[in-house]
């Protein structure tokens, strides 16, 4: 009786109750990940509602509006071809979120298909390391150009270029995890009391893989962005005159000093996405390392 009494009267630390026991909650719940997730959902759902918030076509071209500046009917000002860079702007963010919401998934299904396929057996590992160190060798530029060389500038280039970039990522990735965990007390325990390989594997293992995985997503999906932007760059990503903000920026490059606000709007959405995302990266990381 005396001990349920001290018990109930010890005072539980502030804040205890109302903790999330999710670490992913609970990385939303920091300062990190709601101000991330703000930016990022700031950002994709301007894109997102790009044919109710602008009020021009992303390729409607005025000769008698070249390079003009903010106005109350172009609120960012036009490019070097009379396009109001607002719409072009909320476009390209659509374009962009399309891309690599495609891409960093794919890249990252592939990637986890080869690491359980190097589970299997260690001839099967050898090679699908050898594999990932193939795709690995080869620079970014050039496996960029490679693509669109035998596929033609577009989304899909891009699309296969940071899906391949991905797949070793995440395959080491879950490969490690897969070692790791399998070598634990939990999982020897399974294997001596007769659980099968595949069934160690999928109830017990690849769960505890996941969290980390979780964040390397995150991490990817900064990655793409700047690989979108950069193919874009270069003219060997999406096809003109369909907008990107890779595509916006590399347009603007000649004209910094002449129309600075030519750059300012693209410049700041990559920045405001970028950041997002990798302040979401950085609270699910240190929620799950706790």
């Amino acid at each position: 009786m005396t001990t349920l009494l001290l018990a109930q009267g010890r005072k539980r630390p502030a804040g205890a109750s109302r903790r999330p026991r999710h670490p992913y909650l609970a990385a939303l719940g920091t300062a990190r990940g709601r101000v991330g997730l703000a930016l990022v959902g700031l950002v994709v759902l301007a894109g997102l509602l790009a044919p109710l918030l602008s009020a021009h076509s992303p390729t409607a071209q005025s000769g008698g509006a070249l390079l003009a500046p903010a106005s109350p009917g172009h609120l960012l000002g036009t490019d070097d071809l009379g396009r109001d860079l607002l719409s072009r702007v909320l476009y390209g963010i659509r374009t962009d979120v399309e891309v690599i919401a495609l891409a960093v998934p794919l890249g990252a299904l592939l990637g986890y298909a080869f690491a359980l396929l190097a589970a299997v057996h260690p001839v099967l590992d050898t090679a699908v390391q050898r594999l990932f160190d193939l795709v690995l060798a080869f620079p970014g530029l050039i496996l960029a150009l490679a693509i669109t060389a035998v596929l033609g500038p577009g989304r899909l280039p891009v699309i296969v270029v940071i899906a391949l970039a991905e797949i070793p990522v995440f395959g080491r990735q879950l490969r490690a995890g897969i070692l790791i965990q399998r070598e634990r007390e939990y999982a020897v325990a399974a294997r001596v009391g007769g659980t099968g390989r595949a069934r160690l594997l999928i109830r017990h293992i690849l769960p505890n893989c996941a969290d980390p995985l979780v964040v390397q997503i995150a991490v990817s999906l900064t990655v793409a962005v700047f690989i979108e932007g950069a193919m874009s760059f270069l003219g060997v990503g999406v096809r003109p005159p369909e907008p990107t903000l890779g595509s916006m920026l590399s347009q603007a490059l000649p004209y910094l000093a002449q129309a600075p606000h030519f750059a300012a709007g693209p410049l700041l959405t990559v920045t405001l996405l970028v950041l997002g995302l990798s302040l979401l990266s950085e609270a699910l990381n240190r929620e799950i390392r706790r």
